[in-house]
């Protein structure tokens, strides 16, 4: 007997394929070949993941880098030809950018530290030196046992945690039991509960180690791992070690932000072997140089979105407007490659693509490069707020943006579109792809996704697309982490993104209605 999961994927499977024979697309296989010339023979894809990653580097929001970024962006889509380039700026509050960083365990051995200082923590004002101590707190009642003890001290927060060997998936490619899981929609199992937390909160924490006067803080990162890119999908692989860290933020961006520790994350060896030497009781000591700036928003804000347009030419469509989109900003342990100068360098190709071939498009195509996603996709919220719905007030472009699609999951190639639920797009989608199997696109995942900028345009009732990527080394190795450098982008998979975003943009701008859309939410119309 068949499961009810089984019974749905079996409808699916069928459902796309019944719909394309009645309602035919008009696809223009001439103009395919020539996008798949120039995107394939041409491409210019890796030299702007470099420019943005190798010579601009990190671009946390509201940092130098994040500006440089900008203006060499705005620079290069103006020398394309590209219509309304522009800065959309929006109040984003303190950057913040890291000037020096050195650290070493001085004693009972030199031993220089692999880590990286968390965004928006404070500097030492020059060199320090302090003994180290763990202090393990997870409950109120274990404040006590350290009060009045850690003036001074460099403090370790974690217990050790076991290194794992390099087994199992670590490279992350779709297989036939892949494909299968992201043709599905899964249901949740009943009664799931989730795991006791310590009562203890960060703020809580650093409120703490702030009062009683620590030099300094030095954790290993996340206690489990961690799936990334909101697909919720079964095939995650584990974290790696190997000195390879994932850096996140350590205080505050807002002016009036409450003071915090100075905050360093640490590989988990370097920071194990401290731990393991304390248990022995054999004292350690450790060097820090932590040299930061804060950048105050001043006239200009320090957040900003970049938008750039390849205008429509149809005198009834020329207003309504396709939509590619990344995020612009990273992290700050590595440059960004991987997340997400590999998504913003593919959709800026695909624009460059079809601006070099002429084409003229129906619809507008317009770029979308965002700020802050990294802080809870605050670029992409704000641009729906100003151009799409406010609250529970549509704007009038709501009506004309006829789809988002998005790209932020690594440097794979595109395998397919997670649809979002939206079944109406499906018959679609479905042709659009057919002649692209040869280049490995061949599927269409029900489920709706999260965790990215196409989040805000769905939950605002526009037609948003995550593509679907290969995830490769993105979930293990890359992911806010200090090896999100250049050397781990795949040219060829590059190469086959911006092509592929290319034809699902002429698509788009070209079909005579805009895509199917879900249920509007309940809004209301701006008068």
């Amino acid at each position: 007997m068949r499961t009810i999961r089984t019974l749905v994927v079996a409808v699916l499977a069928t459902f796309p394929l019944a719909l394309v024979a009645q309602t035919p697309e008009k696809l223009d296989y001439q103009v395919l070949g020539r996008i798949r010339e120039e995107g394939m023979q041409r491409s210019q894809v890796m030299e702007l993941v470099s420019w943005l990653s190798d010579v601009k580097g990190p671009r946390l929001t509201g940092s130098p880098g994040f500006k440089a970024a900008g203006d060499w962006t705005i620079e290069t889509l103006r020398k394309w030809g590209m219509a309304n380039v522009h800065y959309e700026p929006w109040a984003f509050g303190r950057g913040w950018s890291l000037q020096r960083f050195s650290a070493h365990m001085i004693e009972p051995q030199i031993q220089p530290l692999i880590g990286y200082p968390k965004a928006w923590t404070p500097g030492t004002n020059g060199v320090i030196t302090g003994d180290v101590v763990q202090v393990l707190i997870s409950t109120p009642a274990d404040f006590d046992k350290y009060r009045g003890t850690l003036k001074g001290k460099i403090v370790l927060p974690q217990a050790e945690r076991d290194v794992r060997m390099l087994e199992g998936k670590i490279v992350l490619k779709m297989g036939e039991k892949e494909i299968a899981e992201a043709e599905s929609t899964p249901i949740p199992a009943a009664g799931n509960v989730r795991p006791t937390r310590p009562t203890v909160t960060p703020a809580q924490l650093n409120k703490f180690f702030v009062d009683e006067g620590v030099a300094a803080v030095l954790d290993r990162g996340a206690d489990s791992d961690e799936s990334t890119g909101g697909s919720d999908l079964s095939w995650t692989t584990q974290r790696v070690d190997g000195g390879t860290i994932f850096v996140g933020s350590g205080g505050g961006r807002e002016p009036n932000a409450a003071p915090v520790p100075v905050q360093v994350t640490l590989a988990v060896e370097h920071y194990n072997r401290m731990v393991r030497i304390l248990e022995k009781g054999v004292p350690v000591k450790v060097e820090l140089d932590v040299r930061v700036q804060f950048h105050n928003e001043g006239e200009t804000p320090n957040g900003f979105n970049i938008i750039a347009e390849l205008p429509g030419t149809d005198p009834k469509l020329k207003d309504e407007i396709v939509l590619l989109g990344a995020h612009l900003d990273s992290w700050h342990a590595g440059t960004g490659a991987t997340d997400n100068a590999t998504g913003t360098a593919a959709m800026l190709e695909a624009m460059r693509i079809l601006k070099t071939l002429g084409i003229q498009p129906r619809r507008t195509i317009r770029i979308g490069l965002w700020g802050a996603e990294e802080q809870g996709l605050l670029g992409s919220r704000q641009y729906v707020k100003e151009h799409i719905a406010d609250g529970t007030t549509l704007k009038p472009e709501y009506a004309r943006h006829s789809a988002y699609f998005n790209l932020d999951n690594g440097t794979g190639r595109i395998r397919g579109v997670w649809l979002q639920q939206n079944f109406g797009v499906l018959p679609v989608f479905q042709q659009w792809i057919t002649p692209l199997k040869y280049l490995g696109v061949t599927t269409l995942g029900p489920r709706s996704v999260t965790s990215t900028d196409h989040v805000p345009f769905d939950a605002a009732g526009i037609p948003g697309f995550q593509f679907m990527q290969e995830r490769l080394e993105y979930n293990s190795r890359t992911h806010h982490s200090n090896m999100d450098v250049v050397d781990h982008v795949q040219r060829d998979d590059m190469v086959q993104m911006a092509t592929v975003v290319a034809w699902f943009a002429y698509n788009a701008a070209m079909r005579d209605e805009k895509l199917p859309r879900k249920a509007q939410p309940s809004m209301r119309v701006a008068q």
